[in-house]
């Protein structure tokens, strides 16, 4: 894809980047030493390993939608970092176990080797179980500063993004897919549920945290599942035309083991295409917010752009 140029690209890099630091500078105030109320002890080498699956850098782009959402929507800062730092836990603990050997085998995660090589394959599952648990712990501690009907469609909503009919139920069907290979529908819905869920979270998350009405909450929610099938498509189009040093992961694994994918079904010149189409709707359902929504529409272009 050719890059769109916009007036607001710097400002977007800088937010990207600084979102990140902020996320990374709190997930290691959560992941310190000493325990919390009800909790018995911090086991070391659990910690050590909750740590390298998470405090290993990344763009952290969901953070960043729930953050950016809020803010459009007038939502409290430090209350939308909070949720953030939830679901971007909730999404290493997938990443954890997605590279496990029973899984999808990875030896490489942001350019650094993955927890169960690190470690080995027990302790990668037990960090992977805590950080899940921790990300619902973090939006019902009493320091994120919602009301209680907040936390609870927040817990709800990532309960069944993450659950067997989101994130989990699209891990199954991706393995699945591996010896059935499935049609355009079936990969589109795999996609939607595996990569989709947690972004369309993401920017639904935002608009719960900042308390908007439900007209606002389904729009975000929709934004999110248009650029949940665009990270999708540019991810399966990196996997064929990039390389593991850009990536950060192995590349052309996809087409090592047989998986569908719609790059494969209909080429990279359609892929492209797709992706415009995407990304223009994307900015269409932010259109009712004007200027308010200049970042998000950079991170639809980012998100459809991006090199790795």
């Amino acid at each position: 894809m050719t890059p769109q140029p916009s007036t607001f690209a710097s400002s977007f890099e800088t937010r990207l980047r600084d979102s990140a630091m902020e996320t990374q500078a709190a997930l290691v105030g959560l992941l310190e030493d000493a325990a919390l109320t009800d909790e018995t002890a911090r086991p070391p080498r659990l910690l050590a390993a909750m740590r390298h699956g998470t405090l290993n850098g990344g763009k952290r782009l969901r953070p960043f939608l729930v953050r950016e959402t809020a803010a459009m929507l007038g939502g409290d800062a430090s209350a939308a970092l909070r949720v953030g730092v939830a679901l971007e836990c909730l999404h290493c603990y997938s990443l954890i176990h997605d590279d496990l050997p029973a899984m999808d085998d990875d030896d490489l995660r942001r350019g650094q080797p993955t927890v169960h090589k690190a470690f080995d394959e027990a302790t990668a599952i037990l960090a992977g179980d805590a950080l899940l648990t921790y990300a619902f712990d973090i939006i019902c501690a009493p320091q994120t500063d919602l009301s209680d009907r907040q936390k609870t469609e927040l817990v709800l909503a990532l309960s069944r993004a993450a659950g067997m009919g989101g994130m989990v139920g699209g891990q199954i069907l991706d393995i699945e897919a591996e010896s059935i290979r499935p049609d355009e529908a079936g990969i589109v819905q795999l996609q939607a549920m595996k990569t989709g869920a947690l972004l369309r979270f993401a920017c639904e998350a935002g608009a719960i945290a900042a308390g908007a009405d439900a007209s606002h909450r389904q729009r975000m929610r929709q934004f999110g599942e248009t650029i949940g099938l665009s990270f999708q498509l540019a991810d399966d189009l990196l996997d064929v035309t990039s390389d593991a040093v850009t990536l950060g992961k192995a590349a052309g694994k996809d087409a090592g083991r047989g998986k569908g994918t719609l790059v494969a079904l209909h080429g990279i010149e359609w892929a492209e295409e797709r992706l415009d189409r995407l990304t223009q709707d994307a900015e269409n359902l932010l259109s009712p917010y004007g200027e308010k929504a200049a970042i998000l529409r950079e991170a639809a272009r980012f998100i459809a752009d991006r090199s790795n």
